[in-house]
């Protein structure tokens, strides 16, 4: 079996095993999303039976076999039917995950490729010129990373929104305005994300280019690169053709890695600022036990994580031949 085979087959049983997890944990949770619908209106008229099994039906609670029930399911979820949003009720989830998402992408996606290349390209940097004032400036970056996300959040709305109000508490858009791509709109929605996006790359450019530095100052004592400095060619073409290149490919791989976790959004972040993305929906599902919408939310998180560390080792072993030997 290629290496190819052995990967796609691996990641296969991984799908299964968290389409599985993803279907049998929230049923081993207290309650239902009926019984969560219902207690809301607690204090209204009692609900006849017949609603509550209409409810059910809706909701898919049901008191077959689970194998039965799974079946059901993975034919739902084939179909495109991931349930209806207790928190949204009668929304589907597909429809809520499908307003949401575009706003995580587009938030955590920038702000972490942001990040990325200006952490990446510092780090390089400092590597190349260790000892130099750049290097010696690192633990005051790196302290960043140490920072709660929620606190950095709050010191960002106080500072930039409370005491100068520069930008907005809240919200991913005047609400004034109607979404679509009207440039008015568009600007609201990137004013907006000004704060929250500054948030994650404050966070987590210490990390990245600490990783950088680090890799750069092991790949400058290479063999390779000595030769280089040994007929003569000119440092920066070093630094960027032979240590930064070589010096980057765990980085890259972490890079990739992360990519996938950029569905996931970033939930304190998101809460804080009141953000519409998938985090902040994740936040509120849990508040109301809407299971549908969680079940929703992890599917699509599971699914990108597990995309994207699959592309990441068919890109190592093009990189790297060596990854494709059976040990």
């Amino acid at each position: 079996m290629s290496y190819l085979q052995r990967k796609i087959a691996f990641y296969l049983v991984a799908v299964v095993a968290a389409l599985g997890l993803n279907f049998f944990i929230p049923r081993l949770i207290p309650g239902n999303p009926v019984d969560a619908i219902l207690a809301k209106t607690q204090n209204q008229a009692p609900v006849p039976p017949s609603a509550r099994h209409a409810l059910e039906l809706q909701f898919g609670v049901s008191n077959e076999p689970l194998w039965r029930q799974f079946a059901g399911y993975l034919s739902n979820l084939a179909h495109g039917n991931w349930g209806l949003s207790v928190t949204y009720y009668p929304t589907p989830v597909t429809e809520v995950i499908k307003q949401a998402l575009p706003w995580t992408l587009v938030l955590v996606g920038a702000a972490t490729t942001l990040s990325f290349l200006l952490g990446t390209a510092a780090g390089a940097v400092a590597g190349w010129k260790r000892g130099s004032w750049i290097d010696n400036v690192i633990p005051a970056t790196t302290f960043t990373a140490t920072i709660p996300y929620f606190w950095l959040a709050l010191l960002f709305l106080y500072g930039l929104a409370q005491v100068l109000p520069v930008f907005p508490l809240n919200g991913g858009y005047d609400p004034a305005l109607v979404p679509g791509w009207s440039g008015s709109f568009l600007s609201s929605a990137v004013y907006h994300s000004v704060l929250p996006a500054l948030t994650i790359v404050v966070a987590s450019f210490g990390g990245w280019l600490l990783g950088m530095r680090n890799m750069m100052v092991s790949t400058v004592a290479e063999e390779f690169v000595l030769t280089a400095e040994a007929k003569g060619m000119r440092p920066r073409s070093i630094m960027i053709g032979y240590a930064a290149r070589n010096a980057m490919l765990p980085s890259v791989a972490g890079f990739a890695i992360s990519l996938g976790f950029v569905v996931s959004g970033s939930v304190i972040t998101e809460t804080v600022f009141s953000y519409p993305g998938i985090g902040n929906n994740l936040v509120q599902a849990v508040q109301n036990d809407d299971y549908p919408l969680m079940q929703g939310i992890f599917l699509v998180i599971t699914l990108s994580v597990l995309g994207t560390n699959f592309l990441v080792d068919v890109l190592y072993a093009f990189i790297d031949p060596r990854t494709r030997q059976r040990s």
